[in-house]
């Protein structure tokens, strides 16, 4: 590693960080993070704190997962790389592919397509749906729906299903043909309705209405992530994936569920979309799958899209997608070995134990300060809090203001997230009930500081 001072000096100056602002950067130098143990971080002053972002909610399994580590270093020294284009594979990804059906068998998932990440999963995922309505003769229904506050990544198509106008704005025109609907978001929507299971029901009134006014018969898919992640933690009424479920089955349009934060345990459960007894009939997922030790996604296929590609007589259903990096053998062994320790270890039951631990603690935060406005979570380890300036009006907070409360947090033990007003908060699925109450400590610390 160089040295501190060469570290300092040249921080954010020959690069540019992902979904910030590059003279913020510059002006706000960020944090040097140079090492990684079990649910900790220290940065580049010797500076130990708890790691409540878990990398980007994609390290369920801590910094130093040796049997995922010795997996990627075995890899590398047998077969460092070969494509799995047509005509040819590699043993790791069959044997990971035969794991995933396995795993996502109570999903109803028994392909997967493999992909560079989360974005690149929910590309290709809206790619196949329509595809799916092609081979089966129903070209015309090409266009998407799905939540606003909802996140599908970054590429054009992923962008354009976005329902957060932060990662679309400065992009547009998107693609045409994708279309939001309000999401079940109890806090803040355009019903003001407070109560969750009403809600539901109104914003499925307005997937139904528009619908209609789109017309059925050109519709290829609504996407929806099972807990709402980046726009804030969002936790559906559970009346409400299963209603989406069936409207999609009624007019012939598919569902797919982003899973790329919720799949391997996040939640709670082994996926989100089994909090609410939904089968999708794709899913995209990536993150945890190799604990962010490589880049790795794969889309699960149901069996209903399986037969239909699998039977086709004309050619249509000849995949035209795929990525230099798809099914990569180490990204493949790297995850075989997370899969096996991810279930070894059952993490979906401490996370759900630790996340209501420290969604009490977030509960009593919001009872102590004014600040916050409101306290999400109750599925796993996925939890937020909205911070405002005034609780009566609902006014956000300002960005100054959740910046020093970000800074003392951190300076208390822990490391968070900011997203808008949001502290975010998707630690490792390890963590101890002890790195639970530094995290709130550290919070309350934080908070006190606003």
């Amino acid at each position: 590693m160089k040295d501190t001072n060469f570290l300092k000096e040249n921080n954010a100056r020959h690069m540019w960080h992902p979904m910030a602002h590059p003279a913020d950067s510059l002006n706000n130098p960020p944090d040097i993070i140079v090492e990684g143990d079990g649910v900790e971080i220290t940065d580049v002053d010797g500076k130990r704190t708890v790691d409540a972002v878990g990398g980007l909610w994609n390290v369920n399994l801590g910094y130093s997962c040796q049997p995922v580590k010795d997996a990627i270093a075995a890899q590398l020294n047998r077969l460092p790389y070969y494509s799995t284009f047509r005509g040819t594979s590699n043993d790791a990804v069959i044997e990971l592919s035969f794991m995933l059906k396995e795993f996502f068998a109570a999903d109803g998932l028994t392909r997967a397509f493999y992909t560079s990440g989360g974005s690149d999963s929910v590309e290709v995922a809206l790619r196949l749906a329509r595809q799916y309505h092609k081979v089966r003769g129903e070209g015309s229904r090409v266009k998407y729906l799905s939540l606003k506050k909802g996140y599908h990544g970054t590429h054009t198509l992923g962008a354009s299903v976005n329902g957060n106008s932060n990662f679309r704005t400065q992009y547009e025109p998107l693609m045409p043909g994708c279309f939001h609907i309000p999401a079940p978001y109890p806090y803040r929507n355009p019903f003001d309705e407070t109560d969750p299971e009403r809600l539901a029901q109104l914003c499925l009134s307005a997937l139904e209405d528009e619908i209609a006014f789109q017309g059925a018969e050109t519709i290829a898919a609504f996407i929806m992530e099972p807990v709402l992640g980046a726009g804030g933690v969002i936790p559906p009424h559970p009346s409400f994936m299963p209603a989406m479920r069936e409207i999609c089955d009624r007019h012939g349009i598919l569902l797919i569920a982003d899973e790329v934060i919720t799949a391997f345990g996040r939640t709670g459960d082994w996926t989100g979309s089994r909090h609410w007894g939904v089968q999708p009939d794709l899913m995209c997922t990536a993150k945890a799958i190799t604990n962010g030790y490589f880049p790795f996604g794969a889309v699960m296929v149901s069996e209903r899209l399986v037969e239909t590609f699998e039977a086709d007589k004309t050619g249509k259903a000849a995949i035209a997608s795929g990525y230099t990096y798809s099914g990569h053998p180490v990204g493949a062994a790297a995850a075989i070995a997370c899969l096996t320790e991810t279930e070894r270890l059952q993490v979906k039951d401490n996370a759900r134990d630790r996340g209501a631990q420290l969604f009490a603690g977030l509960e009593a935060l919001k009872a102590k300060y004014d600040v916050v406005g409101d306290v999400r979570g109750g599925h796993g380890l996925m939890c937020a809090l909205e911070l405002v300036s005034d609780r009566a009006t609902k006014k956000p907070i300002d960005k100054e203001t959740i910046g020093r409360v970000h800074r003392e947090t951190y300076e208390a033990g822990t490391m968070v997230r900011v997203s808008g007003p949001n502290i975010i908060l998707s630690p490792p699925l390890v963590l101890s009930e002890a790195h639970v109450q530094t995290i709130l400590h550290s919070l309350d610390a934080g908070l006190s500081a606003a």
